[in-house]
């Protein structure tokens, strides 16, 4: 690779780690810009996908630090929280591993295009659903059972975030509004903890059992760690709503073109 076309590589992924950066942290859709940003830049799909969750750790970095009002007084529940996460994404990134790359390409449109779904209806349905949920947690059995699904929950979507984690913030941001009563942005603080906790792990094995393209990591990683730490600046004043609606649409479009790259 020539100095110009490097130049132009890490400026085009510096830009994308700020847009990743900002999904990640308001509705945990990083990987809809930064893991195509890495295909385009001409990565396999399995090294992009490792790469990818090794520069989304600064994500983690930016939007924890940025989040540290939201998290006070919540740090005890979330480490339970982020150990359930760890022991998912411990089995997942394992998976990633030993499954064929074909196989890899082939799943990821249908991971996608959940998200996209799940995020749509999550949006529309939040305020209807508040009352219920209320009412589910003002009876002990119900909570019981709702505690054990959303915990047995969190360690699924860690096992997702390991293997591929596009949008495995959105199915934290599901769950934990669920299992707790806070508010949006303390729920969104804790999802961009659990899942910088997911990707370090996930990394670090990575690190000893796959190739990591570090030299891409540093420019997207930097964007990264900006776009991170600006998120959660957002959700304190943004509508949710309309972020929600818009990241749902881009998610359904880029399901649709993963979806013709891989079969046709």
């Amino acid at each position: 690779m020539c100095a110009s076309t490097l130049i132009l590589t890490f400026i085009f992924l510096i830009i994308a780690g700020f847009a990743a950066g900002l999904l990640a942290s308001v509705a945990g859709l990083a990987s809809l810009v930064s893991y195509p940003a890495l295909l385009a830049v001409g990565l396999p799909p399995v090294i992009a996908n490792v790469t990818n969750t090794t520069a989304l750790i600064f994500s983690g970095i930016g939007a924890t630090a940025s989040s540290l009002k939201e998290l006070r007084g919540h740090w005890k529940k979330l480490s339970i929280f982020i150990v359930l996460s760890l022991i998912g994404s411990i089995g997942g990134s394992i998976l990633l591993l030993v499954a064929p790359a074909s196989s890899f390409e082939k799943v990821v449109p249908f991971f996608i295009l959940f998200a996209g779904i799940l995020l749509f209806l999550s949006g529309r349905k939040k305020d209807v659903s508040t009352s219920k949920l209320k009412e589910a947690h003002s009876s002990p059995k119900k909570k019981w059972w709702v505690s054990l699904i959303s915990l047995i929950g969190i360690i699924l979507v860690g096992a997702y975030t390991g293997y591929f984690g596009a949008a495995g913030g959105v199915n934290f941001t599901a769950i934990l509004s669920v299992i707790t009563d806070d508010r949006f942005a303390v729920v969104n603080a804790m999802k961009n903890v659990i899942a910088f906790a997911g990707n370090l792990i996930a990394t670090i094995i990575f690190i000893f059992k796959s190739h990591i393209d570090w030299l891409l990591v540093i420019p997207l990683g930097f964007g990264l760690l900006i776009g991170g730490y600006t998120g959660p600046i957002i959700v304190r004043h943004a509508n949710i709503h309309l972020l929600r609606a818009l990241i749902s649409i881009a998610a359904f479009g880029l399901a649709a073109y993963l979806f013709v790259t891989a079969y046709f």
